[in-house]
C-alpha cells in the first residue's frame, strides 16, 4: 500500500481550494433604509468575510426587487452579498424573527 498517495491528493485538493473565489457567507444586519424604486437597501451589517469588509452601514443593490418584500426599517435580516458587475449586491436575504 502506498501511504504517500493520500497525502499528495490532499495537497492537490488544498491547493485547488485556495484558488477558488470566496463564497458568500450569511451576515446579520439591520435594515436602515429601503429604496424600492432604485432597488437599494441600506444595511447596518456585521463583517462580510467573502468581501473582506468590516462591519459598517452602507447601501447595497439587490439582485431581485422581490427581496425587499416584507421588509421595514428596523427589520433584522440575514443576507449574502457579492460583488456583481463592480457593485456590492445583496443576492440572498432572510427576514429574522
Amino acid at each position: 500500500m502506498n501511504c504517500r498517495r493520500p497525502a499528495r491528493s490532499l495537497l492537490i485538493l488544498t491547493s485547488l481550494l485556495t484558488q477558488l473565489p470566496a463564497q458568500a457567507q450569511s451576515t446579520d444586519a439591520e435594515v436602515r433604509k429601503i429604496d424600492r424604486a432604485q432597488g437599494k437597501l441600506t444595511l447596518r451589517h456585521g463583517e462580510i468575510k467573502n468581501l473582506d469588509m468590516p462591519a459598517m452601514t452602507m447601501v447595497f443593490r439587490v439582485s431581485d426587487i422581490k427581496l425587499l418584500e416584507g421588509l421595514t426599517e428596523g427589520s433584522k435580516v440575514k443576507f449574502d452579498a457579492e460583488k456583481v458587475n463592480g457593485q456590492y449586491t445583496v443576492v440572498r436575504l432572510m427576514l429574522q424573527p
